[in-house]
């Protein structure tokens, strides 16, 4: 068992992260739900580092893409601008929480699907 002392959290977020970020980050933005972005005032090297505080549990997943691209250094600003008719709002991945997809027939989901309509055949060997 580890027995380290561990940095505390509040709401979630390690107090290294937050005294460090008030020190030396500078809030670029936040998106939709609450993620706020911050980059290094003064960079020490070729670039600034970019992190997130997330609104809630840690979950790189709950990062939209424009955001995305941007802490990764993939554009120069946050892509930040009105979504298209035809985008879907960004969800984080919902596997292993009560919203996640389970198809018809999953045990979770009355585990009940229609019969087979008799297009299928199944394989027996040497034939």
């Amino acid at each position: 068992m580890d027995r380290r002392p561990r940095a505390p959290y509040i709401g979630g977020m390690n107090i290294g992260t937050l005294i460090h970020t008030w020190l030396h980050g500078r809030q670029v933005g936040h998106d939709e739900t609450g993620n706020r972005y911050f980059e290094e005032r003064r960079p020490r090297g070729r670039r600034a580092r970019r992190w997130v505080l997330y609104a809630g549990a840690a979950e790189a997943s709950a990062v939209p893409p424009e955001w995305h691209a941007w802490l990764h250094y993939l554009v120069d600003a946050p892509l930040t601008g009105p979504r298209r008719a035809w985008q879907a709002p960004h969800l984080a991945n919902q596997t292993g929480t009560p919203a996640a997809y389970r198809p018809a027939g999953h045990d979770y989901a009355g585990g009940h699907r229609q019969a087979a309509t008799g297009d299928y055949e199944a394989w027996t060997p040497g034939t």
